[in-house]
């Protein structure tokens, strides 16, 4: 196994830091006090070919593969994970209609996003529904030759601004089986029926949009399916196992920058005469949160490198990435805050962000105790 970037992918890393660097990070704090979406700077993003990255490059995307995708989260998640999602997030959704999706489907949707033209998003949990996708409410009836959806997701990522949603709902409940008769349709949010409402107050990811999206009989066209009828289930699933990769790598861009800007913070601080970095007790500390990244962080590029290599995500290993580097996001970002001490306890430095963003990437996209399930399950043969 080559554990080398090529040339390009180098660059790509450099170049994705010089704008976060540059158009992130001195906007961070204003964003997430504010709690809104960061437009223009989403707007910047597009026009370096970070909105739909991963977009085929037919339909206007840039064609990255996993690995590198997984370099431009790491990149951008460093720098603030509020605005690094809503950067990211803008084709969220989009996986279904490049997997499954009609030619039309994919000209329709995908491309504007890939121009920045449009935001997406996807709709899976209910107020009553989270880890559990099987129990959603959400009901799509046949219309003639109309779907008509009636029901509620909650905590929807680009909720008051995106322009369509992938929905997931029930479209067969008379049908036997857990897992069957559920469907994957495309809402646009112009429709008559549609509402969202923000959801404020978030411990972190801030500037990110997430809302309540209210489906009062919304009719779409009956070619907004994605795939066939009633085999919604199984394309969630799928669409989870590439989704928790990215959510490693988040989580590595979080422990990442927590951790150098506490090593910055212990060449700079004095006590007692001397910097804290050459206390023993300071060098344990960020030797582990290094190290414990650089774990992580292989382990996220591993499950990236099977994707690219085999075509398809490895369930185990994509569960294992997540929950490792989400739990690693969440303790390195907690020991470099008590490397600021009491000035990592306000907004001044950028240690309190991350602490308050770290926590989520144990929650969305499948909790940590569900990654746990998933990877026993599957060592012994049992799937979901």
């Amino acid at each position: 196994m080559d554990f080398g970037l090529t040339d390009e992918q180098q660059q790509l890393k450099e170049e994705v830091r010089r704008f976060a660097d540059n158009e992130v990070r001195p906007n961070a704090r204003e964003y997430d006090v504010e709690e809104k979406f960061p437009h223009e700077i989403v707007d910047a993003a597009a026009e370096m070919g970070l909105c739909g990255a991963t977009i085929p490059m037919e339909y206007g995307g840039a064609g990255y593969n996993a690995v590198d995708s997984v370099l431009i989260a790491e990149e951008l998640f460093a720098a603030d994970p509020g605005i690094a999602l809503s950067i990211l997030a803008t084709s969220f959704g989009t996986e279904a209609i490049v997997d499954y999706g009609t030619d039309e489907q994919k000209e329709r949707f995908l491309e504007p996003v890939a121009r920045g033209e449009a935001i997406s998003g996807a709709a899976i949990s209910e107020p009553d529904t989270g880890s559990d996708v099987s129990s959603v409410s959400t009901r799509a009836k046949k219309d003639g030759d109309e779907w008509v959806i009636n029901g509620n997701k909650m905590w929807i990522t680009n909720g008051t601004v995106g322009d369509f949603f992938v929905v997931f709902c029930k479209t067969n409940p008379e049908v036997e089986g857990r897992y069957n008769g559920f469907s994957q349709i495309v809402v646009e949010s112009d429709r008559d029926g549609f509402e969202s409402e923000k959801i404020t107050g978030k411990m972190g990811i801030r500037a990110s949009d997430t809302a309540e999206l209210i489906l009062d009989d919304v009719r779409v066209p009956e070619e907004n399916l994605i795939g066939a009828a009633d085999a919604g289930f199984l394309q969630q699933m799928n669409f989870f196992d590439a989704t928790r990769t990215g959510v490693a790598a988040q989580g590595v861009g979080i422990a990442k920058g927590a951790a150098e800007r506490a090593l910055e913070y212990a060449q700079e601080r004095e006590q007692f005469g001397r910097p804290i970095g050459d206390f023993q007790a300071i060098q344990h500390k960020l030797a582990e949160m290094y190290t414990n990244t650089e774990a992580a962080r292989n382990l996220t590029l591993k499950s990236a490198w099977e994707v690219d290599e085999g075509g398809a995500p490895n369930t185990t290993l994509a569960s294992m990435a997540k929950e490792y580097a989400s739990r690693v996001a969440v303790e390195v970002a907690n020991e470099a805050l008590q490397i600021h001490g009491g000035a990592g306890y306000v907004n001044d430095f950028d240690v309190e962000r991350l602490y308050r963003d770290a926590k989520i990437t144990q929650i969305y996209e499948g909790t940590t105790e569900i990654q746990k399930m998933i990877i026993a399950r599957e060592l012994q043969g049992k799937g979901f």
